[in-house]
């Protein structure tokens, strides 16, 4: 009722003085009548652009941009053509309107598609189950002389059984430096995976049909991935960062001999933090417990005369990894609840 009467006075005499004749309060008045929803809106329609282009002339308009002369061309390179032959279809922003209606802002010809590449995930619990290899360049004395290193490495020892220094990069040379290496370890027919970019010695079919003879599996990373090759990489970079490695060799004889004493260290002086800080050739020829057993005795020499020193628990050696893998696959998440 109070609302009523507000509202019938109210373009007589005004709100204010509505309210103090029926005693409401304005401000309570105008905090109710705010609470009302408010009146819906009127549905908008689309009204028809009297500029636009009629549905015969944009298919006229997107024959002649998807024609044979003009599919390989960008819009004002079409508009500006039919204006030199005297015709006009519309402007460039609208030649782009009509192909984006029809997902056609992009390459208009048809495409070769290629199916994505496989990640490889490699598995090795012990050596000799996986090997990497790749092929890096090394300065010579002058510019543009380099020198290719051919390496191989186990990714579990992190041993390198293989390595070769020569003046060129061909499939020839891959092919006979691997033969050399899968028999000088003595692999069995099925035992070895071997893991490689895309270089073309690489993906060669001298080297594919010799690894087929030799019962070899073989591995490739994606195309454009590093990643799918990390100990290869990684053992390159911890060649190029030594402090003894130069800007460039003086000659190639200098650089066989660098990388002579490289190896030797690499394999029989060098503790690598992923195999428990020992040395490849341990962990390869199976050294690595009882090394790592004459660890634990010196540890627990050292608790056992001041334990004090050792807060939490006794001190042990670092594990060997019971596997390594390249590109490790992901748990499943409904696996793991």
């Amino acid at each position: 009722m109070i609302d009523q009467a507000v509202t019938e006075l109210a373009p007589v005499i005004g709100f204010r003085r509505a309210c103090v004749a029926v005693g409401e309060a304005q401000a309570r008045w105008y905090r109710r009548h705010r609470q009302s929803p408010p009146p819906p809106k009127p549905e908008r329609v689309p009204a028809l652009q009297p500029r636009a282009l009629s549905e015969v002339e944009r298919k006229e308009l997107r024959a002649v941009l998807n024609s044979e002369d003009h599919v390989d061309e960008a819009p004002a390179t079409v508009y500006a053509k039919l204006l030199d032959g005297g015709v006009y279809l519309g402007s460039v922003s609208t030649m782009y309107r009509v192909l984006r209606d029809h997902d056609e802002v992009r390459e208009r010809r048809r495409q070769a598609t290629h199916p994505a590449a496989k990640k490889p995930e490699l598995l090795a619990t012990k050596p000799n189950q996986c090997w990497s290899w790749d092929i890096t360049k090394l300065l010579g004395p002058e510019k543009w002389t380099y020198y290719y290193l051919y390496v191989i490495i186990d990714i579990y020892s992190r041993y390198v059984p293989g390595w070769m220094l020569a003046h060129a990069e061909n499939a020839k040379l891959a092919e006979a430096l691997l033969a050399d290496t899968v028999t000088k370890q003595n692999i069995g027919h099925g035992q070895l995976t071997i893991h490689a970019d895309r270089g073309s010695p690489m993906t060669a079919k001298p080297v594919a049909f010799l690894l087929a003879d030799l019962g070899v599996t073989k591995s490739h990373s994606r195309p454009h991935c590093s990643n799918d090759n990390p100990f290869s990489e990684s053992q390159f970079r911890t060649l190029k960062y030594r402090p003894a490695f130069p800007d460039r060799f003086g000659s190639f004889e200098d650089a066989r001999a660098h990388c002579t004493s490289f190896f030797g260290w690499y394999n029989d002086e060098h503790r690598h933090s992923g195999i428990g800080f020992h040395t490849a050739a341990d962990v390869h020829y199976g050294r690595a417990e009882l090394v790592r057993a004459q660890r634990a005795d010196v540890l627990n020499a050292a608790y056992a005369e001041h334990p004090e020193r050792f807060v939490r628990k006794p001190p042990k050696p670092p594990r060997l990894p019971a596997a390594v893998w390249i590109n490790e696959p992901k748990e499943d998440t409904a696996t793991r609840q």
